[in-house]
């Protein structure tokens, strides 16, 4: 018997998800209030502010097309060949990192409550895979380095734990933000926004750093050269330490949008962990970019 066609999600005009489908992972109202009130006996994991950002984009979608935080074979495969063990295209490793105690009392099949440092459940782990890594193998693969010099091999090396957790998550409720929240949004909130104002070309602009001239003229350039309108797409999760904070940041970028042509840019907010990983994060974050509809990127000097 003839299987039907797989239809992609989206036929707007905008650039379709990576993969295809936009993987948002919250479960319909009734469902999560139902696991909400299940998780409350299931075993618990309280996030830490990168796991956090992590799971938040998973939920949205903006991962695309992760179901989950990667288990073994997925993890592997990203390390060695920047791509899923399906052979898409991923090259940053989106894990799940757990202490040996927490490990030792779970076993494939079990779910595990994912809660924010209120103890509220946002999702639920569907436990796939539990492994120990190397963590200097990590370092040396992602990052090209094993020096803690290096932020990111810093926090691998020094703040994170030795064994992962692989798995599906399912999605109670999205994190909560009390800044800016009129800028942040889901992949399909602002694509919906983009396709209402008729923009189909869009370059993604990434910063972690407040914007300066040369920056506007980049950014206008770029937009002119491409024929399409700008997206200003700053992280606002976690970044480079000693940054300046994102609160001053994110005034600076609404501040400059008039100094643009009227209906030519937008800017939304990304809660992103960034792990300054070089050629493998500005790949990561162009995948992130499409997922939210841009089609072009521009790769800054932040990785």
């Amino acid at each position: 018997m003839n299987q039907p066609a797989l239809v992609p999600t989206f036929t707007e005009s905008l650039n379709p998800p990576h993969g295809g489908t936009l993987k948002e992972l919250y479960l319909p109202f009734a469902a999560a209030q139902a696991l909400k009130l299940r998780s409350a006996s299931l075993p618990g994991w309280t996030l830490d502010a990168r796991q956090l950002c992590d799971l938040e984009l998973l939920l949205s979608g903006a991962f695309s097309p992760l179901e989950g935080f990667l288990n073994r074979r997925d993890y592997a495969s990203v390390l060695d060949d920047m791509r899923l063990a399906d052979g898409t295209l991923w090259p940053i490793p989106i894990t799940l990192d757990v202490d040996e105690a927490f490990a030792a009392k779970l076993a494939s099949g079990g779910e595990v409550a994912l809660r924010d440092s209120e103890g509220v459940p946002l999702a639920v782990l569907k436990v796939e895979d539990i492994y120990f890594i190397d963590p200097l193998q990590e370092a040396h693969q992602v990052f090209g380095t094993t020096d803690r010099l290096h932020p990111g091999v810093a926090e691998l090396l020094d703040h994170r734990h030795r064994v992962y957790l692989g798995g599906r998550v399912q999605g109670i409720q999205a994190p909560q933000h009390h800044d800016f929240a009129e800028l942040r949004d889901t992949p399909r909130s602002l694509r919906a926004r983009l396709a209402a104002r008729g923009w189909n070309r869009v370059v993604a602009f990434q910063t972690r750093n407040p914007m300066h001239r040369a920056h506007r003229e980049l950014t206008v350039r770029a937009a002119e050269r491409t024929h399409a309108k700008l997206l200003i797409q700053p992280v606002v999760g976690l970044t480079k330490p000693g940054d300046v904070d994102h609160y001053t940041r994110v005034r600076c970028y609404k501040a400059l949008l008039k100094h643009y042509p009227q209906d030519s840019v937008d800017l939304s907010l990304l809660p992103l962990a960034m792990r300054m990983g070089g050629p493998r994060e500005a790949l990561w974050h162009a995948i992130i970019r499409k997922n939210y509809g841009a089609s072009h990127f521009i790769v800054g000097r932040d990785h």
